[in-house]
């Protein structure tokens, strides 16, 4: 059997890495796209804050519901025929929701969004492990963190702009039309990927539920695996969790944000787009403990400036925010490699992305209590024990396994 971890490992084509980054952009397009939406929403349809929060939630739980469906089902389906497939399947949903009449249709077609986006983000993962060199993983995965970056900043700004300028149904057909586009280069650029080993005959004997359970279990009897779990619930969760509540913080006084500019917020993105690639190249040699260490030290302290009163003071906390989160991600999906075992990383991989994305759907409604409290200092002062909680877990969950 061949080993495929080795070093020497021929790596693809720069289109390849051209390609992996496109489908971060893709999948994350219509993800948050609702986010600078939200005021205008909440006037629209006469809804409640937590009500046109669900339109965040609903596409975060899709993700969340389907992930390790898609883990199972695509363990020995050709990866880039998945890939392409889940992006046409965003899509249309995506052009669907432009056509909603109520808040209920809209949070109805921001759910079968997600339930599509597995399918792109969890087999993405697994096929840099495969496809690339051991020593080039983290900086390969970190354009496609950079990837995601550009796709929820393109989704939210051009969202926002085009529902101030036109329509929120127009933002809705201009985002899926443009996902269509991506899809189509994906599906000329990304390479078909190595042939992979049969699964042990043992395994294929079994029933398809019953075996998908016992892989579950399995994994879920590794600690370092469940750290992992741990740690995308909470990177996610501070993400949505601010993104989604700032929203109303900016609109009100003494800041009144129109749509346009809330959406213009997301710029910060562009600093991730930056400092992501750069934290790859990083944490290939402080290691992904101290690398996930130091991201959420910095996320923490980003939140907290959104406390201040000055607008530019916030901006700097969103910019350090986002930069540490997405360092997060890189650290924690890079580590997925290392926790988990070579004949289900896919299904570790979409078991990951559903506590991930738990961790965004609970932050688009769990924060509203809190909001109901104290408002926006309330949510900030939360969402940094989550923070802290996740810096715990690293540092514990996260050690380096003894040598074989």
């Amino acid at each position: 059997m061949e080993d495929r971890s080795q070093p020497d490992r021929a790596a693809p084509s720069p289109w390849a890495a051209a390609a992996v980054a496109l489908c971060g952009v893709c999948a994350f397009l219509e993800l948050y796209c609702t986010q600078p939406l939200l005021p205008l929403l909440t006037r629209l349809f006469h809804a409640s804050k937590t009500g046109v929060g669900m339109t965040v939630s609903a596409a975060t739980l899709g993700v969340a519901i389907s992930a390790p469906i898609f883990g199972a089902l695509t363990e020995r389906l050709p990866r880039k025929r998945v890939i392409v497939g889940s992006l046409l399947g965003v899509s249309v949903p995506t052009l669907l929701a432009a056509t909603s009449t109520s808040l209920a249709q809209l949070i109805f077609w921001r759910f079968l969004q997600g339930i599509a986006v597995p399918g792109i983000v969890a087999v993405v993962i697994t096929y840099i492990g495969e496809e690339w060199p051991p020593h080039r993983v983290a900086l390969i995965m970190s354009f496609y963190v950079s990837g995601t970056a550009l796709g929820g900043f393109i989704g939210r700004v051009s969202a926002g702009v085009l529902a101030d300028w036109f329509s929120w149904r127009v933002s809705f057909l201009v985002i899926g039309a443009a996902a269509l586009a991506g899809a189509a280069a994906v599906a000329a650029w990304l390479p078909h990927g190595r042939r992979r080993p049969p699964p042990p005959p043992d395994r294929s004997l079994r029933p398809a539920f019953p075996a998908f359970v016992y892989q579950v279990q399995t994994l879920f009897r590794r600690r370092r695996l469940v750290a992992t779990f741990a740690v995308g619930f909470n990177v996610l969760f501070s993400l949505v969790g601010v993104f989604t509540w700032i929203t109303f913080h900016l609109s009100a006084a003494p800041f009144r944000l129109s749509t346009a500019a809330l959406s213009s917020l997301f710029f910060v993105y562009l600093i991730g787009l930056v400092v992501t690639p750069a934290a790859g190249y990083l944490i290939t040699r402080v290691g992904l403990r101290a690398g996930i260490s130091g991201a959420i030290a910095c996320s923490m302290t980003g939140v907290l400036l959104t406390l201040s009163p000055s607008l530019p003071v916030v901006i700097l906390g969103l910019t350090l925010l986002s930069s540490g989160v997405f360092i997060s991600q890189t650290a924690s999906q890079s580590h997925l490699r290392v926790a988990a075992p070579p004949e289900a990383r896919v299904t570790a991989a979409g078991l990951y992305l559903t506590c991930y994305y738990l961790g965004g759907t609970a932050a688009g409604v769990l924060p509203g209590a809190f909001w109901a409290l104290g408002k926006w200092p309330a949510c900030v002062a939360f969402i940094v024990a989550m923070q802290a909680a996740a810096l715990a877990i690293a540092l514990i969950g996260w050690r380096t396994p003894q040598p074989v």
